[in-house]
């Protein structure tokens, strides 16, 4: 089912929503990977907010990739719940979804690696606080003379290179209309599996 036609019937469904999900983005191995807002809750109790590249979606879950100094994946140790929000262009389609982030595994991280091209390899070795303190003129130079030493990127994984999944508990399909009311179909997991409700567009 690519689309919301036919869906939400309430009650428990039988559909899995990973299965829509999965329908209307890209396959995992397209290299145009979507983006998303990550939205977690800071140090202060704030929401926060930021766009994140998605390495992959699976029967489990969403997969991003990230930087393990980062205040995102601070965020995450202290509160790992976390929504994601994707947009289409045009606004024809928006999900929604809230989840517990946990981390990858090794596999799953070099896996993700290995498929970054070569400017966002360096940038996991080369994107450290003591570089983004250097003048322009030095940071330009650092990294001109990293993409020449190694224009596809470093092999070996970043030591800071860090990954998680979330788990959905709750997705919002949103899908525009041009002949009635937008569709907004929800999925909430429960004890007896995913129970499904149309909701106002």
């Amino acid at each position: 089912m690519s689309d919301l036609t036919g869906a939400g019937s309430t009650g428990v469904s039988g559909v899995d929503p990973l299965a829509l999900v999965a329908s209307w983005l890209p396959d995992n191995a397209d290299p145009d990977r979507p983006r998303f807002t990550l939205g977690t809750t800071d140090a202060d109790g704030f929401p926060a907010g930021r766009t994140v590249l998605l390495s992959a979606v699976t029967p489990d879950g969403f997969l991003f990739n990230t930087d393990a100094n980062s205040r995102k994946v601070a965020d995450i140790a202290a509160d790992p719940r976390v929504s994601l929000v994707f947009a289409w262009e045009g606004f024809s389609r928006q999900l929604v979804v809230q989840g517990v982030a946990s981390k990858q595994s090794p596999e799953l991280l070099a896996a993700a690696y290995a498929k970054r091209s070569g400017y966002l390899k360096h940038l996991a070795w080369l994107n450290t606080a003591q570089f983004a303190r250097l003048p322009l003129g030095q940071r330009r130079k650092e990294w001109a003379e990293a993409i020449a030493a190694k224009p596809e990127g470093p092999l070996d994984v970043s030591p800071t290179w860090d990954g998680y999944i979330v788990r959905p508990t709750r997705l919002v399909f949103w899908e525009a209309a041009e002949d009635t009311a937008s569709r907004r179909i929800e999925y909430v997991w429960t004890s007896d599996g995913w129970v499904v409700g149309a909701l106002p567009g």
